[in-house]
């Protein structure tokens, strides 16, 4: 494993797994989150996310994690290897529950100086709530990635689906440093 895309629900734990995938491997890592949402979470014009992405992908070797079919094409082009958290939706839930509220009452920045509003807490509205986004798109991921492991078009891929916490751990146990 030398270019790894890692994927999955909200709450899977992407962005933490493929830090530390990174770590051991002792390659860098991209977080699709940090390039696309900029201050005052204004989203990145497509055009530029694909040439930003363009341009980390374009190294050597990487860890990249995120879920944006802005971009797939061009991670998965350079991948050898997709890891795809596929944890069940209530695990995500209770993941991603505490997690944000936690970044809400501490006022965590995430990106670019974002923080986790308020809203998150009780809004319903996938568009504007990690949590609802964590709840709605679960389904859709799981197909969307279970569609692609057999596509032939990512056939030079090796996908490795990761469905419990344990499994994630023993990943990155054997994952050469």
């Amino acid at each position: 494993m030398e270019r790894v895309s890692v994927v999955g629900s909200s709450g899977a734990g992407k962005s933490t797994f493929a830090r530390d995938l990174a770590q051991r491997l002792g390659v860098r890592h991209v977080e699709l989150d940090a390039i696309f949402h900029l201050p005052n979470w204004e989203e990145l014009p497509v055009e530029e996310f694909r040439a930003a992405v363009t341009a980390e992908v374009a190294k050597p070797a990487w860890v990249v994690d995120g879920n944006y079919s802005h971009v797939q094409d061009l991670v998965w082009e350079r991948a050898d290897t997709v890891i795809w958290l596929d944890l069940s939706r209530p695990l995500v839930m209770r993941r991603v529950i505490p997690r944000t509220v936690a970044r809400v009452v501490r006022r965590t920045e995430l990106w670019n100086g974002n923080r986790e509003p308020w809203s998150n807490l009780w809004s319903r509205d996938p568009s504007t709530s990690i949590i609802a986004w964590a709840w709605t798109s679960h389904a859709e991921l799981r197909e969307r990635y279970e569609l692609a492991a057999s596509d032939p078009r990512w056939a030079s891929l090796r996908f490795i689906r990761v469905r419990t916490p344990r499994d994630a751990r023993t990943l990155l146990s054997d994952a050469r440093s």
